[in-house]
């Protein structure tokens, strides 16, 4: 591709703050980025949950807007943008991921039961852990070689997750969920092959499959590109082929939706299940034909959902985020190879090996990157995996990523060239750099809210 596929309409000015304003915000904010105003933020790679930019067309839907409690007509817009796209008949909005996952798992998730997944995020982990479930990773340990080119570092481990089933019992197995792409893994695809796979052990055992979809057009354009047989076959089709293959899924639509705020959860073909769903549903989101969002959401979100595996747009996507990561590599910054769909994750652990991950390596370097240039990412490692559940000692994350996680349609290349000499920049400073010791911390999802105070000794 030679250019971004869009022309831009509207433009938000950016304010550049200078170093010395950038510390006194970082010790302000108990030096955890979450706490900074956004307007305090030169670029903004925190996430791309609804930070991207919505095109023409969806602004002039949500004009379009129903506002009916019950009926609304841009629920019956997105349940054909949901079957179009995804292939279900069956379907809530939720007001976005966490919504649907906060839905589901209690329907699921039997006290102590085991969830099995790639690679669970922390909302996931979360969810599963008040619904007094435990959480447990099977990606493939190719995941962990940070440095070796691999298409498909997302994918299950599908024989270590049987022997655990085998082990376990099956009276001790909730659910398997695939993530897509798998994003504490570095935003890596999993594989056609590895998601029928799975999904076979999982009627061999009798243990249902579900997807967590947040960025699941982002995964099919790996499929198309990556994998054998897949190439001339069109986004849509791999789509479908993925989501046939679950009992169900939930999704956060701020991602590859395209919109600001929304979540779906689709159930395939189980009855019981979907009318417990729209139960369970009223009292946590609302009414069935809304689930927590305006009605001019939902057609911001019917219309984001076809735009977002569009061809074109995916292609452009990952590339900017390849392009970064390139940059990156060429300037010695150690990455996650080859890039994820949606993010750059910088290997914290090698470029700060003298930090323990007690000390939160991804942490430090997010902070030594906002005080270098206003760039605002997040640390995905043993911060973000938080502690046991039940010893409380701090978990150690077989990784330690500062993930630079870029907004759809938002920032150009050239704003990727400044990210990328900031780190560079940073790289030979790093064995100067301290850890960081937590002040305070909630007990669930803390790296939201906590904040921290430097190791100087």
């Amino acid at each position: 591709m030679d250019a971004e596929p869009f022309k831009i309409k509207v433009i938000e000015p950016l304010r550049i703050t200078t170093r010395e304003e950038r510390k006194r915000k970082l010790e302000e904010a108990g030096f955890n980025l979450f706490n900074l105003r956004s307007e305090d933020v030169y670029i903004d790679l925190l996430t791309d949950s609804g930070t991207g930019a919505m095109s023409d067309n969806q602004w002039a839907g949500m004009m379009l807007g129903d506002e009916a409690y019950a009926g609304s007509r841009n629920f019956s817009n997105l349940k054909s943008s949901v079957k179009e796209v995804l292939g279900y008949e069956h379907m809530v909005p939720t007001h976005q991921g966490r919504g649907a996952e906060q839905v589901l798992m209690p329907l699921l998730i039997k006290e102590g039961q085991y969830v099995l997944g790639n690679m669970h995020f922390d909302t996931t982990k979360a969810h599963i852990e008040i619904a007094k479930g435990r959480a447990v990773n099977f990606i493939h340990e190719r995941a962990f070689d940070t440095s070796t080119y691999h298409p498909f570092k997302g994918n299950f481990d599908v024989k270590k997750m049987e022997n655990f089933i085998k082990e376990k019992g099956l009276s001790q197995i909730a659910f398997i969920m695939i993530t897509i792409t798998c994003n504490s893994a570095g935003g890596q695809p999993v594989s056609m092959e590895n998601i029928k796979t799975v999904s076979s052990l999982g009627e061999k055992y009798g243990v249902r499959v579900f997807i967590d979809g947040a960025r699941f057009a982002e995964n099919a354009y790996f499929i198309k590109v990556r994998e054998e047989g897949y190439r001339n076959k069109e986004i849509p089709e791999i789509v479908k082929e993925m989501f046939g293959c679950v009992d169900g899924f939930t999704m956060s639509a701020k991602k590859n939706g395209l919109v600001n705020i929304g979540g779906l959860l689709g159930i395939r073909e189980d009855q019981e299940l979907f009318r417990n769903v729209q139960a369970l549903l009223v009292p946590f989101e609302g009414f069935p034909t809304y689930g927590g969002l305006a009605g001019r959401d939902m057609e911001a979100l019917a219309r984001g959902l076809k735009e977002g595996v569009e061809e074109d747009y995916l292609a452009y996507r990952i590339e900017q985020v390849e392009y970064l990561g390139q940059k990156l590599r060429e300037g010695g910054v150690p990455i996650q190879y080859p890039t994820g769909g949606h993010a750059v994750f910088v290997d914290a652990g090698k470029l700060l090996p003298h930090i323990p991950f007690d000390q939160f390596p991804g942490q430090v370097l997010a902070n030594a990157l906002y005080l270098e240039a206003g760039v605002r990412g997040v640390e995905i490692g043993s911060l973000l995996l938080g502690r046991d559940p039940e010893s409380k000692e701090q978990l150690k994350s077989p990784l330690e990523f500062l993930r630079l996680t870029i907004p759809s349609r938002v920032y150009t290349y050239r704003h990727m060239d400044v990210i990328g000499k900031a780190l560079i920049h940073i790289k030979e400073e790093g064995p100067n750099l301290k850890g960081l010791e937590i002040t305070y911390e909630p007990e669930i999802l803390r790296h939201f809210t906590a904040r921290f105070k430097q190791i100087n000794s």
